[in-house]
């Protein structure tokens, strides 16, 4: 089977792809990622990617550009539920390339990561693929997580430290200040109690 695969990040993808092809299936990495921000982000996973797809024989196409104001402004109005527009906006691309190009099926990297909707992936990914006429491979990669990490750092990858959108980072950074904060309450109640 010819599959289009959508590439979030390179540490996400290397243990889909070679599940896939150990599986004998043929596979292409699609790079379209409008979320990541801001550019330096945006560059450093793509270039890891592309080292990556060099390294081990895999075609990449590289679908779309950096361009921050379309995907603020679609997201804008509902930043907590911008996930969904992400899934969508991401599949709806790979799921058309892939019936315009001839690919039997897509899927995406994103189904290895624990930290994303899984299901909500699933049933955007297979509403595109009924719009374009094309299959979905829905697969859990979640179980293959961890050693796409190790791969990762054993290979010296770019590792980012958010999922890709700049609202995502703004959360990293406050989910650490809000534990920096935790730790001083308890270390100044611990000093009080002594």
């Amino acid at each position: 089977m010819n599959t289009l695969m959508h590439i979030c990040c390179a540490p996400c993808a290397n243990q889909p792809v070679a599940q896939l092809r150990e599986e004998g299936m043929g596979v292409t990495g699609f790079w379209f990622n409008p979320n990541i921000h801001p550019y330096t982000e945006y560059q450093a996973r793509k270039h890891t990617l592309e080292g990556y797809a060099k390294d081990v024989g895999l075609k990449l196409i590289v679908g779309g550009t950096y361009d921050l104001r379309p995907f603020i402004t679609a997201v804008a109005g509902n930043i907590d539920g911008r996930c969904s527009y992400c899934y969508q906006v991401r599949l709806e691309e790979t799921a058309r390339y892939a019936a315009q190009h001839g690919f039997d099926a897509f899927t995406t990297s994103l189904l290895i990561s624990p930290y994303q909707n899984f299901q909500a992936i699933c049933s955007i990914g297979q509403a595109m693929g009924e719009r374009y006429g094309v299959s979905f491979l829905a697969r859990d990669f979640r179980p293959l997580f961890q050693a796409g990490q190790d791969y990762a750092r054993a290979h010296g990858f770019y590792m980012q430290k958010y999922c890709g959108c700049i609202f995502s980072e703004e959360d990293r950074y406050m989910a650490a200040k809000r534990k920096k904060a935790a730790r001083r309450a308890a270390a100044e109640e611990g000093s009080l109690n002594a």
